[in-house]
């Protein structure tokens, strides 16, 4: 083997380094996704185990244990139950219809907020006393900051005398000022990285400023646009602490069903992996389906 072909032509990295360095490189990614999804496979292994095989916390099924339809049983969803009328199933099946609507309609209604908000504060300057744009959008950031459970008693006294406890339309706007500020980070920076000039041509075609934001800036800025409602989405999905504390009946969510599956008797937690797995599959759905706009979006302004 020549010296040409033992070095690399540009660096002079000898050829074993450089193969060494991407074989670390993929072990290292390798591992990284072992421990991310170790969790998704306890979910679904568990969801199919036993009290005995849980306590003795077999993990491999066929060879530590013999899966058994235990916990999905347990929701009416297994093949033996699937075809038969069940209570269980059917709050499931309410739970998880509040979870989509109140999820999915909180969060387009932050993305068409935000994203007005943020194409102005990326394209116009504003004053209000001492703030800025700048001081305007940490202002928005800031809201993150506060803890939810210093809006506990306010909300629960405000949605009391509003009538909105236990409703859909209630979560809907909590949840909707709950993201808005991560969506208006998110597309203030997706909007700050399209030229101007884009927008400067459209109008010399004629189009007005609205018409140049729907027809030539929002087709652009797509990406950002399905990236903060895919974050919205799983962050609206999976909150608990306010479904717990302003439903009770008609509006309750997953995540409230899942925790209720802990009682006197101890935790269930076949029912509870079953249960959870049904309520994060969508969401692996989602994100499989939009991980090219959710790479794009996430990744919008960091090259300008």
């Amino acid at each position: 083997m020549t010296s040409q072909a033992r070095h690399d032509d540009e660096t002079g990295t000898p050829l074993v380094l450089r193969l060494g360095g991407k074989a670390g490189i993929y072990l290292l990614l390798i591992l990284w996704a072992v421990i991310c999804l170790f969790p998704i496979y306890w979910t679904i292994t568990t969801s199919f185990k036993t009290a005995p095989n849980v306590m003795k916390g077999a993990l491999i099924p066929w060879l530590d244990y013999q899966p058994a339809w235990l916990g999905w049983r347990s929701l009416g969803l297994s093949p033996e139950t699937i075809g038969a009328s069940s209570t269980v199933r059917d709050e499931f099946m309410k739970r998880f219809m509040n979870s989509t609507v109140v999820s999915i309609t909180s969060s387009a209604l932050a993305v068409m907020l935000g994203s007005l908000a943020a194409y102005g504060l990326s394209r116009f300057s504003y004053r209000f006393g001492f703030m800025k744009n700048a001081d305007i959008s940490f202002f928005f950031l800031s809201q993150l900051i506060l803890p939810p459970v210093v809006l506990a008693l306010p909300f629960l006294v405000l949605y009391k005398e509003l009538a909105l406890l236990d409703t859909q339309i209630g979560l809907i706007l909590l949840y909707t000022l709950m993201v808005l500020p991560i969506v208006i980070w998110i597309m203030r920076d997706q909007f700050s990285s399209i030229p101007t000039e884009l927008e400067e041509a459209a109008l010399v075609d004629g189009l007005s400023i609205w018409g140049a934001f729907f027809r030539v800036i929002l087709p652009i800025a797509l990406p950002g646009m399905v990236a903060s409602f895919i974050l919205s989405l799983v962050l609206t999905w999976n909150e608990y602490f306010f479904a717990a504390l302003l439903t009770s009946t008609h509006a309750n969510t997953l995540p409230v069903m899942v925790a209720s599956q802990t009682g006197s008797q101890g935790i269930s937690w076949w029912s509870m992996a079953a249960l959870s797995f049904a309520a994060i599959l969508p969401l692996i759905v989602i994100g499989v389906v939009l991980e090219r706009y959710l790479i794009k979006g996430m990744t919008a302004g960091a090259v300008k």
